[in-house]
């Protein structure tokens, strides 16, 4: 499953204006509540906050991958948002620029697995992680993720 076939430039937000955690979340997130695979976006929001609560999702590196197991989606759903100047992930003490959120049903197991680790590997790469940082546009934030995909 690539990663990269899974944004699209409605489902991505280069210029995020929260600045705290959970409004931040919530910004990216909003931009999944139209998608065709979100059943109950309110229930999705619910367990994706539940589930931040339980353990921060920051890797590091100004990353964080706020995401959900659950019956309100029927099929894996991904946005993204970049902040210039970041965000404050005061429950680890880290500033975060990019936040991937990830959706998916709770059958996706292996789906989600391959997502999650996937984007891992790929943000792992300073190159990838600064290239996407100053992506000009969506499209070539896009690009990007599917350059360093290729790469892997």
């Amino acid at each position: 499953m690539q990663i990269s076939n899974l944004l699209d430039s409605n489902k991505l937000k280069l210029d995020l204006k929260a600045s705290k955690r959970v409004d931040a979340i919530e910004e990216v997130a909003k931009q999944l509540k139209d998608a065709e695979a979100v059943l109950d976006y309110g229930k999705f929001w619910d367990e994706l906050l539940e589930r931040e609560k339980i353990e921060p999702t920051v890797l590091g590196h100004e990353i964080a991958l706020p995401h959900a197991r659950t019956d309100a989606l029927k099929d894996l759903v991904l946005a993204a948002g970049r902040s210039k100047d970041g965000v404050m992930f005061e429950n680890c003490n880290q500033n975060v620029r990019l936040i991937f959120v990830i959706g998916t049903p709770k059958r996706m197991v292996t789906e989600y697995l391959a997502v999650v680790g996937g984007l891992a590997r790929l943000l792992k790469e300073e190159e990838t992680r600064q290239r996407l940082l100053e992506a000009e546009k969506a499209e070539d934030f896009i690009e990007l993720l599917r350059s360093a995909e290729a790469a892997l």
